[in-house]
């Protein structure tokens, strides 16, 4: 251990940033190995029981023919291309190609509502629209700049058929002469508070998260690696987190098709495409614990798994160790600022109920309300040294926003946490997640940690209500495990199995039992809608 933890310190002081003048992600992601080595198996797509592979020099065709017919179209750089496609090639294809020619992707997630893709297409002025016939559906009022309509699943009136442009264009590879901060990719924040902004992104973001899935999934790249994530690819834990770096690193994608996640058919999936690296976020790692003995009746052969997205807890860290067969190296980031902190467990970087240590290559603080480095224990806000090549460029037409986020050299999140004498961040959740109780501030991750130790619950989500007495009680929303069948006597059981483990104040004083719970299009639990 004393070996593991040196060689992760000698890797943070050695490390430095060397950005190259001229930088493109579909160079980085695609074209550079297509000139290497076409025929190298970049995805492996779902046909009949199995998958079918596409090669690095298929795919940085398809995408050359795309770039030229956008073009030829009047879409160029710095125009706004929406993407509103599931897991699949198009998408990819979709994405090189906008990269490619200069203009700038936004992703659209396909669980998004009429209201949230309309608020989206117009607030980022997006010029071109792929999608398919179920995001064409939802494309009720037709914003004024939105002037070129691309289906994947054929043409309709004033829709062009993807297939067609794609057979007419040039596959001759572009003259790419993209720098690292030349804009490339808008994803939209989760809108936790007010309107969701557009994280603006340089090129220069992929190779942040190319080290930092280096770090996570140890070493990815050797024999036999392949990725799959069951998040949608268009956001950063399915785009950045997963298929781009695995791209870059020469290692194949798996794509799935469309539908709600089942934790039985993801470790089918797993099987059956030959998975040896997965990004599974916390939510649908605490699903899948529903499934008995997963190892011997799927007989996958995982190598990494990663996680990130809310706090993993010491429970399900556990049981990933037990169940998976491998430790679940979990890591912390944001829309803004990702992949800075996370944990490895082959360089010894791991501890049960810890998110990890920062990532070779990022400055991580906790600060407290004055802005100030906390000491070992305390709970604040976590923080980011800027100037950062994961960071953001700015919010989309924002400036106000974009200055409130970076304050005296350092990007605030928003989020909770504390830092141990180790080094090791504990994750805490949102700023506004925080339960206010008889004075005390009560992060929800731990209770929701404890709750998933008890026999009968399957997840659990932890909020504050509105109290007289306390400013606000501490309520736990659970769903049971199968089989298990709510009474009072079970809720009693849990309180008090949560009091005998925490403080006095964190037990829940209210439990409700629910079938399922909501969730964001990124599987993270929406505890505004429990508070409301």
């Amino acid at each position: 251990m004393l070996a593991h933890t040196s060689e992760y310190e000698r890797r943070c002081r050695a490390f430095s940033w060397d950005i190259p003048r001229r930088y493109n992600m579909a160079v980085h992601a695609c074209d550079g190995i297509a000139a290497r080595a076409p025929d190298r198996p970049a995805l492996f797509l779902p046909h009949g029981a199995g998958f079918r592979p596409v090669s690095y020099g298929a795919l940085a065709a398809a995408s050359n023919r795309l770039a030229h017919a956008l073009l030829a179209h009047g879409i160029g750089r710095g125009d706004r291309v929406a993407i509103l496609l599931p897991q699949s090639l198009d998408v990819l294809v979709t994405h090189l190609a906008v990269y490619k020619m200069g203009a700038i992707a936004v992703p659209l997630a396909g669980a998004f509502g009429v209201d949230a893709i309309a608020y989206r297409l117009a607030d980022s002025g997006a010029r071109a629209l792929v999608t398919d016939d179920a995001g064409l559906a939802k494309v009720v009022e037709r914003p004024q700049a939105l002037g070129l309509l691309i289906n994947v699943d054929g043409a309709r009136a004033g829709v062009l058929d993807f297939t067609t442009l794609l057979d007419a264009a040039s596959d001759r590879p572009l003259a790419i002469t993209s720098g690292p901060d030349d804009p490339a990719l808008m994803i939209y924040t989760s809108g936790t508070t007010g309107q969701p902004k557009g994280a603006l992104h340089g090129h220069r973001v992929l190779l942040p998260h190319v080290s930092g899935v280096t770090f996570t999934h140890e070493g990815i790249g050797q024999a036999g690696d392949r990725m799959w994530t069951p998040s949608d690819w268009a956001w950063a834990g399915g785009l950045l987190n997963t298929i781009l770096p695995a791209l870059a690193l020469g290692v194949p994608v798996v794509a799935q098709p469309r539908g709600k996640f089942d934790p039985e058919a993801a470790f089918d999936l797993i099987k059956r495409a030959q998975v040896r690296n997965v990004f599974i976020p916390p939510t649908a790692l605490k699903m899948m614990r529903a499934v008995p003995d997963p190892k011997t009746r799927f007989n996958f052969d995982l190598r990494t798994v990663g996680s990130a997205g809310e706090a993993l807890g010491a429970e399900t860290f556990e049981w990933g160790r037990q169940a998976l067969g491998v430790p679940v190296n979990e890591f912390y980031g944001q829309t803004e600022c990702n992949y800075v902190i996370g944990s490895s467990a082959a360089l010894g970087v791991a501890k049960a109920g810890a998110t990890g240590k920062a990532v070779p290559g990022h400055e991580v603080a906790v600060l407290g309300e004055d802005g100030a480095v906390l000491p070992p224990g305390q709970m604040g806000q976590i923080a980011v040294r800027a100037p950062d090549p994961v960071m953001f460029l700015e919010y989309w037409n924002r400036p106000d926003a974009t200055q409130e986020k970076v304050r005296d050299g350092w990007l605030i999140t928003g989020d909770l946490a504390t830092q141990d004498e180790e080094g090791y961040f504990h994750f805490l959740g949102r700023d506004d997640d925080v339960i206010t109780s008889a004075g005390y501030r009560i992060g929800p991750a731990e209770i929701e940690d404890v709750l998933l130790r008890h026999p009968a619950v399957s997840i659990a989500a932890a909020v504050g209500k509105k109290d007289p007495l306390r400013t606000e009680i501490v309520k736990a929303v659970i769903v049971l495990m199968p089989g298990i069948t709510p009474s009072p006597a079970l809720e009693d059981d849990i309180r008090a199995f949560v009091r005998t483990r925490l403080a006095a104040y964190e037990y829940p004083r209210e439990i409700e039992f629910v079938a399922e719970l909501p969730l964001t299009t990124t599987g993270k639990v929406i505890r505004r809608l429990l508070r409301d």
